[in-house]
């Protein structure tokens, strides 16, 4: 057993305020819209935070480190350009405003008004068997993971019978995670999620300091260079070798952060929980703040296991940690140990107490808004929509409630039997495009264009899903096949999105009526007002409507200075590295100091989205104690949608 008394303590004392936070918010939930949305009550900065642990996981973790350990720092340089995609993307409110102004609980809810209810069912179905199937090695990776790194024995004897270990985590993942889930619906999970985020933020900084002032960095910077040629952990322009985590990869990357913005639904409870468009859009723009600390640690902390793995000092060690992983079935599941298994031996106890509790927040905060998701997707977008007349509210709940136990069962059982054979990322871009793939297209097109067509969507998503499907049966099949997940991911963007333009452009050219969709003009809801989100002349050509506050355009300038100082960096840096030789110690320079300056940044986000998290807290208690409630607001289209269209 790795774990001290110490370590352990820190373990219990964060499941301790897990459960404060439980018990805390499970009298708020009273009706359907507050399991499904959280009453609409959430401001920017814990719907922040709680989101972004959520859409974190433990898998995401060990993902991330599984990936940065192929790619060092070379990834990085090229993400600067993507900080200016995803700034504009949020101060515009791209999808986000629109679909929250549409009131909808669900993204297939928006698909029945804005297509057919035909189209909501299909569009639920695929969206929840590519969930479950996407979620399914969650409990796998993160149950493997507690399993070495906790240092627990492959089997243990219980009651006379000799029980998986292995089996035992995945349960005890599951039920924690379906409990809180089961006890206050959304509004648990967003409370929960967002105490379990800021310890997660806070130990992830503590890690780093930690490494940033242990370690050698020359021995860093000469385990480094050790890469083989043209696959530089340290120069990202002697990279053409990298086999899978590539520009090719990134590049795939920036395209399906715009086409595919809330195509994704592992986190749909936040899509509709924010408490107007202008909040929801808020907590996209702060949240590119909020990432600072999981962004460092993420990038940073493989590079330190690179060295462990690679330098002659440390070879007894990396010895040690192969004859751990010499047991271990496949070679995909021996990349996802490497990382843990270095921190087990680096970090001292406490830290590795913290290490654990922070992998415990970040699995049980992903599976449980997954599971609300997946489950409330089963019964709001294909059982309700087939029904006549909507359910009762406790009927309503209950059934939800029996939906997330079949998504909890399932899952348990595909990761049990599932035979891993991809990187994690590619594992999920693959299995995510089976729904994103095509429905990208489909909700830009919906949101965005008046002339997109049920007929167009209907290709759109069949297209996307196709494609994907064939991806997933040519990898278990061909392990090495020349065609990644990522790269699925691409084709079936491009081929979807054509898809929906050719057969829209071959339809009727009617408009649809997007005042009534978005609730604007005549069709205004009183105190949900919205303003359009870009105009024309004065702060609102950046993207500040009326709406904002001096504290928001503080937020939004800051926003821009940051993120065009950094793309300007990458701009001369890489016109400069076209021109001139730079040697692997001046990179090594640059990658310190901007290190240092995230470091500093993080520390700062820390503080500032507690404080602004507690705050909407407070505020969002207040609004579900004195709202009406409207048991109506149920997510059952009780009009036709063919009356929506002008």
């Amino acid at each position: 057993m790795i774990l001290t008394p110490l370590d352990w303590s820190i373990v219990i004392f964060v499941f301790v305020i897990m459960l404060a936070g439980l018990f805390a918010s499970r009298t708020h939930m009273r009706s359907v819209a507050d399991f499904l949305s959280a009453g609409r009550s959430a401001g920017r900065y814990i719907i922040a935070v709680s989101s972004g642990v959520a859409g974190l996981g433990a898998i995401t973790v060990v993902g991330n480190f599984e990936m940065n350990l192929l790619a060092g720092f070379s990834m990085s340089w090229w993400g600067m350009t993507m900080g200016i995609v995803v700034l504009f993307a949020t101060v515009a409110g791209w999808v986000i405003y629109r679909f929250r102004q549409t009131r909808c609980l669900t993204l297939a809810q928006f698909f029945e008004i804005r297509y057919n209810r035909s189209f909501r069912i299909f569009t639920g179905i695929v969206a929840f068997v590519a969930g479950i199937i996407n979620m399914g090695i969650f409990p796998a990776v993160e149950a493997r993971f507690f399993l070495y790194f906790c240092g627990f024995p492959q089997t243990f004897e219980l009651f006379g019978v000799e029980w998986s270990t292995f089996a035992f985590l995945m349960v005890g993942i599951i039920s924690l995670a379906l409990w809180f889930v089961f006890s206050g619906g959304q509004v648990a999970v967003i409370v929960a999620d967002f105490l379990q985020g800021v310890f997660v933020n806070i130990a992830m900084v503590v890690i780093v300091l930690y490494f940033v002032f242990t370690i050698d960095w020359t021995m860093l910077e000469e385990a480094l260079k050790m890469a083989p040629a043209n696959q530089s952990m340290i120069n990202p322009f002697h990279t053409s070798n990298v086999k899978d985590f590539n520009l090719w990869y990134f590049l795939i990357g920036v395209v399906g952060f715009l086409y595919s913005a809330m195509s994704w639904q592992g986190t749909q409870g936040y899509n509709s929980s924010a408490e107007n468009a202008h909040e929801a859009k808020m907590a996209g723009v702060v949240g590119l703040w909020r990432g600072m600390p999981q962004n460092v640690m993420l990038a940073f902390i493989p590079i330190v296991a690179f060295m462990v793995l690679n330098h002659p000092a440390f070879s007894a060690l990396a010895a040690t940690i192969a004859d751990q992983l010499r047991g271990v079935s496949t070679e995909a599941v021996r990349s996802q140990l490497k990382v843990p298994l270095v921190l087990q031996h680096l970090l001292p106890n406490g830290l590795i107490g913290a290490f654990a509790a922070l992998m415990l927040c970040a699995s049980i905060t992903t599976i449980n808004s997954y599971l609300h998701s997946w489950g409330s997707i089963l019964v709001q977008d294909v059982i309700l929509p087939i029904r006549k007349r909507p359910f009762e509210t406790k009927q309503h709940l209950l059934i939800l409630r029996l939906s997330i136990l079949f998504v909890a069962i399932f899952i348990f059982f595909f990761s049990l039997l599932f035979k891993q054979t991809q990187y994690i990322f590619l594992f999920f871009a693959i299995t995510g495009a089976i729904f994103a793939g095509g429905s990208g297209a489909v909700i830009i097109g919906g949101l965005y264009w008046k002339y997109g067509t049920a007929a167009a969507a209907w290709a759109a998503m069949l297209t996307g899903s196709a494609i994907s499907v064939a991806g997933i049966i040519i990898h278990q099949y061909i392990e090495d096949f020349f065609i990644n997940g990522q790269e699925f991911w691409g084709l079936s963007m491009f081929f979807s999105a054509a898809v929906f333009v050719i057969v829209s452009l071959l339809g009727k050219r009617k408009p649809y009526n997007f005042d009534k969709l978005f609730h604007r003009g005549q069709y205004a809801i009183p105190g949900e007002e919205n303003a359009e989100p870009v105009a024309q002349r004065g702060w609102k050509v950046l993207g500040m409507g009326k709406e904002f506050t001096r504290g928001d355009r503080i937020i939004y300038i800051v926003n821009y200075v940051w993120t065009f100082a950094w793309f300007g960096v990458f701009i001369y840096g890489t016109i400069y590295n076209l021109s001139h030789e730079v040697s692997d110690s001046g990179w090594m320079t640059f990658w310190k100091i901007q290190l240092a300056i995230n470091i500093g940044l993080a520390v700062v986000t820390v503080f500032w989205f507690t404080f602004g998290g507690f705050k909407d807290m407070g505020r969002m208690f207040k609004t579900l104690k004195n709202r009406k409630l409207d048991h109506t607001d149920d997510g059952f289209i009780r009009e036709s949608n063919e009356k929506n269209e002008a």
